[in-house]
């Protein structure tokens, strides 16, 4: 076999053992609970809700577009998807430690197969958008073309920072508290439940710096096209492609003492 039909061969198995942890980790979610899938839209559709009913119902609203309960939702089902496959690749190691040091497989699967998981939930929670654009009578554009490149740069994102957290938190375990911290405040510094340009002068930066901050708008701009700042996306991109490169290559000069200290 030459060295390129071998490297075809290891990638190709890489491959197929992604998508099959990922299986797993869905039938596993899944297999008990009655409703199923319907645990993967509950989470955002009842926080957007609620966010709904306070800034409509209770207050006058200052922020966002109408329909508001849209505007919302386009933000707040990625954020699941980011917040949970961050939050769980502080364990992506801990949780199958003899997996991870039986198995020979190339060792970024054990994030790539949540990345993976928390995607594909995201995706099947689009029909919940789909349904309230609908009923609210959300006009769509020309900018829902640009959802799937907001889904890829999510998902580099969240790729980047997994690559990063999941082998640091093996040798400090405080980064796993840590990290749920960070992301609690997190979701408050990004334009979920306002947009970025709702920000007042002097937080503006935070925006900038923020590479959620461009992909939300990337979300939003098929409903909203007011929100798409191709500035912020290019610095958003930017930032997304730092964090992966970054995450790369701590990951690999990582992941040797990962092993051992498992």
């Amino acid at each position: 076999m030459t060295f390129s039909a071998e490297r075809r061969t290891r990638r190709s198995i890489a491959w197929s053992s992604l998508r099959l942890l990922t299986l797993r980790d869905l039938k596993v979610r899944y297999a008990t609970s009655l409703l199923g899938y319907l645990w993967s839209i509950l989470d955002p559709l009842l926080m957007s809700l609620i966010y709904w009913f306070v800034f409509t119902q209770v207050f006058d609203r200052s922020v966002g577009e109408s329909p508001y309960i849209v505007f919302l939702l386009t933000a707040m089902l990625p954020w699941v998807w980011f917040n949970g496959a961050v939050s769980d690749s502080t364990r992506a190691f801990l949780r199958d430690v003899k997996l991870v040091r039986s198995i020979a497989l190339p060792r970024w699967i054990w994030v790539g197969r949540i990345v993976c998981s928390k995607g594909i939930e995201f995706l099947l929670s689009l029909p919940v958008l789909a349904l309230f654009a609908v009923f609210s009578g959300a006009s769509v554009g020309w900018g829902l073309l640009l959802f799937p490149v907001a889904t890829v740069l999510l998902a580099a994102l969240v790729l980047g920072i997994g690559l990063l957290v999941a082998p640091l938190v093996v040798f400090f375990r405080d980064l796993e508290r840590a990290a749920k911290l960070i992301l609690r405040v997190l979701f408050y510094a990004s334009p979920v439940i306002y947009g970025a340009g709702d920000l007042p002068e002097f937080a503006r930066p935070l925006a900038w710096i923020n590479p959620l901050s461009g992909i939300f708008a990337l979300f939003r701009a098929g409903f909203f096209p007011d929100q798409l700042d191709w500035g912020l996306v290019g610095a958003s991109a930017g930032i997304t492609a730092v964090i992966l490169v970054c995450g790369i290559l701590v990951f690999r000069r990582a992941i040797g003492g990962v092993l051992k200290e498992l």
